[in-house]
């Protein structure tokens, strides 16, 4: 297995989408592990490469019809080698929540593997998918919050995308009906709502909507609207396969203006503006490796 036939098994750029879910939800949560949270990323990444390299496995016989030129059906990765990748980026995954949070991680981040697994082999053609896709995302939140509560907002925000963005992929090769489509723009209108939505620094409503990072987290969640329902209205006009995949890769990549809104409004400015910087790498890398 070369290097590249690894990186697209678990869709090297869109781990790009990733980091942010953990870092909104320690902002949310004022950083409940301090410097620490820093290696929660690192997990998170480890347990979405996990996913996407599952996937492939449970997915080769159909991807042997549906979509030939994948690593495992091309004959470039063996389904005993993905899964392995999947069972030891996992692990990873586990290891590193436990180092970097103890307990109170692991009590987060062994759901979140789980819902990953149980996803990809069992839940992923049912009704259920697309919310056991947006349990996965949501919880991911909450692993950088340690499980707080306070980071209810945010997890809920990007798992709403999350569902959209899974129910509209399912369309990737067949097209997908204008009520799926409509549905995928009604969840990003209101997951950017709940990211508009103003909030101090101690977690309760601002008075004030000048604040610097109320008008930052808006102006972001704005563009995350934008670009994403823009993306996902033209699949509304024309839900064919080509548009669909379109659509979702502009959601895929529409997490990370999101997950920057969602830092920003909890105070954290300057992280909003660094993982948007991830941003433009995502889309450039994504036309070397599909993220989806």
């Amino acid at each position: 297995m070369r290097l590249f036939d690894l990186a697209e098994l678990v869709r090297l750029p869109a781990a790009l989408t990733v980091p942010g879910d953990t870092l909104a939800g320690a902002a949310s949560a004022r950083w409940p592990l301090g410097r620490r949270t820093a290696a929660l990323p690192v997990a998170s990444v480890c347990l979405y490469w996990a996913g996407m390299a599952l996937n492939d496995y449970a997915d080769r016989n159909l991807d042997s019809v549906e979509r030939p030129e994948r690593p495992i059906p091309s004959g470039r990765v063996t389904p005993r080698q993905a899964l392995a990748v999947a069972g030891g980026l996992t692990a990873a995954g586990l290891a590193i929540s436990v180092a970097a949070g103890g307990r109170r991680a692991l009590r987060v981040a062994a759901p979140l593997a789980a819902t990953v697994w149980a996803y990809d082999l069992a839940l992923k053609r049912t009704r259920f998918g697309p919310a056991a896709m947006a349990a996965a995302r949501g919880l991911d939140v909450l692993l950088g919050a340690g499980g707080s509560r306070s980071a209810g907002l945010p997890a809920a925000a990007v798992a709403g995308h999350t569902a959209g963005v899974t129910a509209l992929s399912r369309g990737e090769v067949h097209g997908t009906s204008r009520a799926v489509a409509a549905a995928a723009v009604g969840a990003t209108a209101a997951a950017a709502a709940l990211a508009a939505l103003p909030r101090d620094h101690e977690g309760f409503a601002a008075r004030s909507g000048t604040e610097p990072f109320v008008l930052t987290g808006a102006v972001l969640a704005g563009t995350y609207a934008v670009t994403v329902g823009r993306a996902q209205a033209a699949a509304v006009g024309r839900p064919d396969a080509a548009t669909v995949r379109e659509a979702t890769g502009a959601g895929i990549r529409g997490l990370i203006p999101l997950q920057a809104a969602l830092t920003a409004r909890a105070g954290a400015v300057g992280l909003a503006g660094a993982l948007l910087a991830a941003g433009p790498v995502a889309k450039l890398a994504s036309r070397v490796v599909s993220p989806t």
